[in-house]
C-alpha cells in the first residue's frame, strides 16, 4: 500500500510512518515543510529504507502538492500537517488559519484532481484520511463525553482552525465525492513529541532543574492517548472505516494536569533521584492561566471499538514509563531542538 503522509516529520506523523515502514511494510512518502516542530531526524532510522521517501514541501504550495501526488500515485493520503499548539495560536492566529484551513483546502483540491482520473479499481481503493482533534468540540463540564455527534464549539484559534478543516474535508466528500475519513483524537504523548507540550516540557524542565509551570489551578482535565495506540487506530480507520464517517480516538484515561506533573515527578524520583534527596515536585510553580483554557476534554471511543475493533493497548502507567525512558535516553535529540528551534524563555528553560 502506498501512503502519502503530510506532516510526517512531526510527532504523531513520524510515529505513524515508523509503524508503517517497520511493522506493516507499506511504501510511505513523507511530505513536510519542516517547521519548528517538524524534525527529519525523527525518521533517521528509516532514511535508507526502500519503503520510505521524503519531499520537503508546504501544503499551501498547490503546485508542489499536485506534482507530488501525481508522481507518487498514493493509494491513500493521511493528513497530519497542522499547526497544533494552543499557546502559539493565541500569539499568532493567522499562521494557523493559513496552514490548517487554507492548506487543507489546497490539499483537498489537489487530491480531488488526482482522484477524478483514477481507474475505477483504484478509486475504490483510494482514501483521504484527515487527522483532527477533540478540541473542536469545545469544553466539557464535570460529566459527559465527546461523541462523533457532539456539536462543534471551538474556543481557541487553534481549535477553530481545526474545526474549519474538518468541515472542509467533509464538504469535499459531500459535494465532490472525495472518499474521506476523519479522526478526532484526545491528547497524545510519547516519543518525539516537541518539548512545548505538557509532558515533554515537564520531563525536560525537571531534568534541567527548571521550574515546572502549571496553568491556573492545574485542575484542567484531558484524556491521554499513547501515540502508538493512536497510530494503530488511524491505520485501523484507514483499512476498515466507512467512507464519510468520523471516528473519535481516546485513551480512556482522564487526568488533571497537576496529576500528570506529579506522576512525572514520582517516576523521576525513582529513576534519577536527586543527590540532595528532594523530590522534583519542589520545582512545581503555578502560573497565570492562559486565555480560553478549556476545562475538560473526554472522548467516547465506543464507535471505533464496537465497529472497527480498536482499543488502546497502553495504560497511562506503561505509556508514561516508556515516554520518560525515551526522553532520558535521547537527551541529544531534545537538546538539539532546545539549542536550535524553540523559544527557551517562553517555555521556562532559561
Amino acid at each position: 500500500m502506498k501512503l502519502m503522509v503530510t506532516g510526517g516529520a512531526g510527532f504523531i506523523g513520524s510515529n505513524f510512518i515508523l509503524q508503517q515502514v517497520n511493522i506493516l511494510n507499506n511504501d510511505v512518502l513523507c511530505f513536510d515543510k519542516l517547521t519548528y516542530a517538524g524534525n527529519i531526524d525523527n525518521l533517521k532510522s528509516i532514511e535508507s529504507s526502500s519503503l520510505y521517501s521524503f519531499i520537503h514541501g508546504d501544503i499551501c504550495d498547490g503546485n508542489k502538492v499536485s506534482e507530488t501526488i501525481h508522481e507518487f500515485k498514493p493509494d491513500a493520503i493521511i493528513h497530519f500537517a497542522a499547526e497544533s499548539h494552543v499557546d502559539r495560536s493565541i500569539d499568532g492566529p493567522m499562521e494557523f488559519i493559513q496552514t490548517n484551513i487554507v492548506g487543507t483546502g489546497i490539499l483537498l483540491d489537489a487530491s480531488l484532481n488526482y482522484y477524478k482520473y483514477l481507474s475505477k479499481e483504484k478509486k475504490i481503493k483510494f482514501k483521504f484520511l484527515h487527522v483532527s482533534t477533540d478540541e473542536v468540540y469545545g469544553s466539557l463540564g464535570h460529566t459527559g463525553l465527546f461523541k462523533e455527534t457532539t456539536s462543534y464549539d471551538p474556543n481557541s484559534p487553534y481549535s477553530a482552525s481545526k474545526a474549519s478543516s474538518d468541515h472542509l474535508v467533509r464538504s469535499w466528500s459531500r459535494t465532490f465525492g472525495l472518499p474521506i475519513l476523519i479522526t478526532n483524537c484526545s491528547n497524545n504523548y510519547g516519543p518525539n513529541q516537541f518539548p512545548e507540550k505538557l509532558i515533554p516540557l515537564m520531563i525536560i524542565n525537571a531534568i534541567l532543574n527548571k521550574s515546572l509551570p502549571i496553568y491556573g489551578s492545574g485542575k484542567n482535565v484531558r484524556d491521554w492517548l499513547f501515540v502508538t495506540d493512536h497510530c494503530t487506530a488511524i491505520y485501523t480507520v484507514l483499512k476498515k472505516g466507512k467512507v464519510g464517517e468520523t471516528y473519535n480516538i481516546g485513551g480512556n484515561c482522564e487526568k488533571q494536569n497537576v496529576e500528570i506533573v506529579n506522576e512525572i515527578c514520582d517516576l523521576l524520583d525513582k529513576l534519577i533521584p536527586k543527590e540532595n534527596g528532594q523530590s522534583y515536585k519542589e520545582q512545581i510553580v503555578y502560573v497565570k492561566d492562559r486565555p480560553g483554557h478549556d476545562m475538560r476534554y473526554a472522548i467516547d471511543s465506543s464507535k471505533i471499538k464496537n465497529e472497527l475493533g480498536w482499543s488502546p493497548l497502553e495504560t497511562f502507567d506503561t505509556g508514561m514509563q516508556k515516554t520518560i525512558k525515551w526522553y532520558l535516553e535521547n537527551e541529544n535529540w531534545w537538546k538539539a531542538i532546545q539549542n536550535k528551534k524553540y523559544e527557551q524563555e517562553r517555555l521556562g528553560l532559561v
